[in-house]
């Protein structure tokens, strides 16, 4: 009986020292869109937000497509449209399976609005809560 109890109680440290080593070496920090197609699906939503709130309105929704070569370690998506003013909008998405990072870079007429951010509007007043 000694032996059984033993040998359990071994194999539960071993489990818990096993989870440890992998939360640790893959850190415990996770994608806030871990697949391309939630990038695709939540960035026009967000970056529509972040220019809503630095009072930039567009004309119509973003248009949201994948970029070429992404895959599932590198995520990149990004979007187009027009505001108001009739000045171009592009947006750009990233996620590093890797790094667990997301970063998001808005241009309007060209020139950065949004540089390497890691959230988009109403993202980021979720992570100061």
């Amino acid at each position: 009986m000694r032996i059984l109890v033993a040998g359990l109680t071994g194999l539960l440290v071993a489990g818990v020292v096993a989870a440890i080593a992998v939360v640790w070496l893959t850190g415990s920090k996770e994608l806030r869109y871990p697949t391309q197609a939630a990038l695709r699906g939540a960035l026009g939503a967000r970056a529509t937000d972040e220019l809503r709130q630095r009072g930039i309105t567009l004309t119509q929704g973003l248009i949201c497509k994948d970029m070429p070569g992404w895959t599932k370690e590198k995520m990149r998506a990004h979007c187009l449209g027009m505001t108001a003013a009739k000045k171009n909008v592009l947006v750009i998405g990233t996620g590093e399976d890797k790094t667990r990072e997301h970063h998001f870079t808005i241009l309007v007429d060209g020139r950065p609005v949004v540089e390497n951010a890691r959230c988009l509007g109403s993202d980021c007043r979720a992570q100061q809560d």
